[in-house]
């Protein structure tokens, strides 16, 4: 994953009939709605940040100004992958994370994104306000931890 940044959200995901085009395989762009789901998830699920009332009512926005995706093997309808996210860097107004979609069989799909976070009052881009900011620590933190001891106890059991 991006820098090698530790999951802070993970979640399996179903590929359906609508993610998919002709071919039978998943239509590239449905990565990007089904990342985006992925984000809001983590934001309302795990941060604590209800994404709806984030976007409703304190009209704060996040949109993606960069993405780079690399689509390692195709994805079919009926079978589920895992979703993981990662935190590779929090800056003043923007989030860079990494997600990994895998199936059964090993990595379908790397992107990195950098969200930008944006009044919607004015389209222009703003500081990560601090209760958004102190979950996004609070999450790289605890990834952190979570991910040194599983390093320990995997090294611990190897010796």
């Amino acid at each position: 994953m991006t820098d090698h940044a530790p999951v802070a959200f993970e979640r399996p995901v179903r590929i359906r009939f609508a993610h998919c085009d002709p071919a039978g395989i998943v239509f590239f762009p449905q990565y990007l709605t089904l990342t985006n789901g992925l984000v809001e998830d983590w934001f309302t699920d795990s941060l604590g940040i209800d994404y709806a009332d984030m976007i409703g009512q304190r009209r704060l926005g996040l949109p993606i100004v960069k993405l780079e995706c690399e689509f390692v093997r195709p994805s079919r309808m009926g079978e589920t992958i895992s979703l993981a996210l990662s935190v590779a860097h929090v800056g003043g107004r923007s989030i860079r994370i990494g997600i990994v979609g895998r199936g059964h069989d090993g990595v379908r799909f790397v992107a990195t994104q950098v969200l930008v976070t944006t009044s919607l009052e004015t389209g222009e881009s703003i500081s990560i306000p601090n209760d958004i900011r102190t979950a996004l620590m609070r999450a790289v933190a605890s990834s952190a931890s979570s991910s040194s001891s599983l390093t320990t106890e995997h090294e611990g059991a190897s010796s």
